[in-house]
């Protein structure tokens, strides 16, 4: 047995030697190149990034708040004469102007009152006159002794009464007129109609004032809405120097916003919301625009010279807020921590963390980190 372990050693010591000699003839030797030395670490490739440059400009600071529409003016039509309503020559839901006939209250009785009224001014003309000539004979009577001072003083007692009466029946024919007038009920001025409370037929009062309608005034509207008191200084302060302009958005439409002013701000905070209401004033031509109506309203406060703007597509956000990678030294890639300002379109201002001058990326950010190289793309995402 011993034998046999000393015979099997010798051949694998033999193998061994060998093996050696092969390797040594093929220049495999563990370890070496053909130079005798190391092979390097190849160097990471350079990503291709588009780039842009700040952008340097003025532009317009706003405050975006979320409004109601408010009608300037909304009237209950109500009727003014009693009697029953004879005709409603305008349909619900019309558009009317100044002055349009909404409502007729059937008449005949203010009519028949008008014309007795003017029947009595007759009446009452017509004897003054006859006291005022019996008054200038007697003036002659008395001046030849003909007739005494109490018959004189009874003649122009007379004419004054005569006068009075002639001015109480023309003040009675004014109030039937008023009377009559008040069975046409008219639009006070242009709006919209809303829906007929009282149909054809129906006995309306003056004395409970019978609802018979509502207008709304469409243009000018009202766009409402409540700035926080943190935001009231910026406000008034911008009222106070001139016009602060208004656009006001129509949520769910594609139509450029709607130019107007701010016209009011109230002159109290409201304590539980720290809140103040304010309005601004746009023309509704089209009348498209409804009171009660959701609108998003922006006001023009002020302008913002020099701001760097970057397009927001370059943002990036960390653990340590918004950052923008730059194109550094060498190449490579520089993460700076930015402070973001007012936006402008597609554009936002950075208030820290860049100068003008620098090559902002604008693409690529998932595939790239600080210190990566990279190769820049000028112009590209523009």
């Amino acid at each position: 047995m011993r034998i046999f372990k000393l015979g099997l050693n010798a051949s694998l010591l033999a193998l061994a030697v060998a093996g050696g000699y092969l390797l040594a003839q093929q220049g495999w030797g563990v370890g070496s190149t053909t130079a005798g030395a190391a092979p390097s670490a190849q160097a990471p490739q350079a990503m291709p990034v588009p780039v842009v440059g700040v952008v340097k400009k003025t532009i317009p600071i706003y405050l975006e708040y979320a409004a109601r529409t408010e009608a300037i003016r909304n009237v209950t039509l109500r009727a003014k004469a009693s009697g029953y309503l004879q005709a409603q020559p305008v349909s619900d839901g019309a558009d009317v102007k100044e002055g349009d006939l909404l409502y007729r209250i059937e008449a005949s009785d203010y009519q028949a009152a008008l014309d007795q009224a003017k029947a009595q001014i007759e009446r009452d003309q017509a004897s003054l006159e006859y006291l005022k000539s019996s008054l200038t004979r007697g003036n002659k009577l008395a001046d030849n002794g003909y007739l005494a001072k109490d018959g004189f003083d009874q003649r122009r007692s007379a004419v004054r009464q005569a006068e009075a009466a002639l001015a109480i029946s023309r003040s009675a024919m004014r109030t039937a007129e008023i009377n009559l007038k008040n069975t046409e009920i008219r639009a006070p001025f242009a709006g919209r109609l809303g829906r007929n409370q009282a149909p054809e037929g129906t006995l309306v009062t003056s004395a409970a004032g019978t609802p018979l309608n509502n207008l709304v005034q469409l243009s000018p509207i009202y766009i409402t809405f409540n700035p926080g008191e943190t935001e009231l200084a910026e406000i008034q302060q911008a009222f106070a120097a001139g016009t602060v302009e208004t656009e006001v958005i129509i949520p769910g439409s594609d139509e450029k916003p709607r130019q107007g002013k701010l016209t009011f701000i109230d002159n109290a905070v409201e304590r539980n919301t720290g809140t103040i209401a304010a309005r601004a004033t746009i023309d509704n031509l089209d009348l498209s625009l409804l009171p009660g109506q959701y609108v998003r309203i922006r006001l023009h406060i002020r302008e913002l010279p020099n701001a760097l703007m970057v397009p927001q597509t370059a943002l990036g956000s960390s653990q340590f807020g918004k950052y923008v990678y730059v194109v550094g030294k060498d190449n490579l890639v520089e993460q700076r921590v930015v402070a973001l300002g007012p936006t402008d379109g597609e554009l936002v201002t950075l208030t820290s963390g860049i100068k003008e001058g620098d090559k902002i990326i604008s693409g690529n950010l998932q595939k790239i980190f600080p210190g990566a190289p990279v190769q820049p793309l000028d112009g590209s995402g523009g």
